[in-house]
């Protein structure tokens, strides 16, 4: 049984919560693939990432040689988020397409369809909110 009675009982409303775009979504002009696609594979900062993009890139290659997937996909990760900041379409490309071969199930695709819109995008994300 309850224990409010009608009068305790009150209609409940829900007010619909107004979301405000984040940065990256303005600098995407609403293009969700690109959105989605850089959400997933870029880094807040890199500039505080200890290990370069041939350091990164040759420890994934590394790690691959010796069958450990996971860590090999996790250092072609983060040489792809380098390359994106680094604007390097070729690269990111590259780094990114080992990922999704090694962990297809992470859905790099993304990423990999649009690697010069993405490079684009985040250099100028990056010349802006990195300062």
């Amino acid at each position: 049984m309850s224990r409010l009675t009608k009068k305790d009982k009150k209609e409940l409303t829900i007010k619909p919560i107004e979301l405000k775009p984040t940065d990256l979504d303005q600098l995407c002009n609403g293009d969700k693939e690109l959105c989605n696609a850089l959400w997933h594979t870029m880094f807040l900062d890199p500039r505080k990432i200890n290990i370069t993009l041939r350091e990164a890139a040759k420890k994934a290659t590394a790690f691959e040689k010796d069958k450990k997937h996971q860590n090999a996909r996790m250092y072609y990760h983060i040489a792809g988020g380098l390359a994106l900041w680094k604007g390097d379409e070729s690269k990111v490309k590259k780094y990114f397409e080992k990922c999704e071969e090694l962990a297809p199930e992470m859905n790099y695709r993304p990423i990999t369809a649009i690697p010069k819109k993405a490079a684009e995008a985040a250099v100028k994300y990056y010349k802006e909110y990195l300062k």
